[in-house]
């Protein structure tokens, strides 16, 4: 009552379930599915046909479509287009920092041109310049803490008004390091001028 079947009364089963498949349905019988409209069946159809069969065909569309995202990302950049930002610049809170930190002088924007006319002094070899580029490093640095924590606090002040219910985690690391970069150098570009408020 309980065994196994043999071999054999396993076998016949298998070959009437391939004859029913193979035999052709009835055009009476319900198909078991709704028909799709014409615009589904052809949509499905042109998938198919552009879905392609080998690896490098798939390949090399994945790269034009990389390459085309890429694209899109830099004029984003440049022209502030929120859509195809990148994730890390995407956001009112992430725009509100920008427009904060472009609207203002920072200390730290001019470190790089600082940096290279204190280094040409530091190798010239008179200990004056020399003392003289020591004290300037010294002084550039202090100056640019001081700015960076003046920054930070009122961004954060500004921040916490605004937006008090959107997450900030970042935005204020986000500001300071803009503040590091030279204006023309930013991306995403300024939208706003010296001085005009956010």
């Amino acid at each position: 009552m309980f065994r196994s079947r043999s071999k054999e009364e396993k076998a016949p089963t298998g070959m009437v379930t391939a004859d029913l498949s193979k035999q052709p349905r009835d055009p009476q019988a319900p198909k078991g599915r709704p028909t799709p409209k014409r615009s589904e069946a052809q949509t499905q159809r042109r998938r198919a046909a552009t879905v392609p069969t080998d690896r490098k065909e798939a390949a090399k569309r994945q790269r034009e479509a990389r390459r085309a995202d890429l694209t899109r990302q830099r004029e984003a950049l440049a022209s502030g287009d929120e859509r195809y930002l990148p994730a890390r610049d995407k956001g009112p809170v992430r725009r509100f920092v920008r427009d904060f930190v472009d609207s203002r002088f920072a200390i730290a924007e001019f470190f790089l041109p600082m940096a290279v006319v204190i280094l040409v002094l530091s190798m010239i070899r008179v200990p004056a310049l020399q003392n003289i580029s020591l004290l300037l490093w010294l002084g550039v640095i202090v100056m640019i803490v001081i700015d960076s924590i003046g920054i930070w606090l009122r961004l954060k002040k500004q921040l916490n008004e605004r937006f008090p219910n959107e997450p900030k985690r970042g935005a204020v690391a986000y500001g300071l390091m803009r503040t590091l970069q030279m204006r023309r150098l930013r991306l995403p570009k300024p939208q706003v001028k010296r001085g005009e408020r956010p």
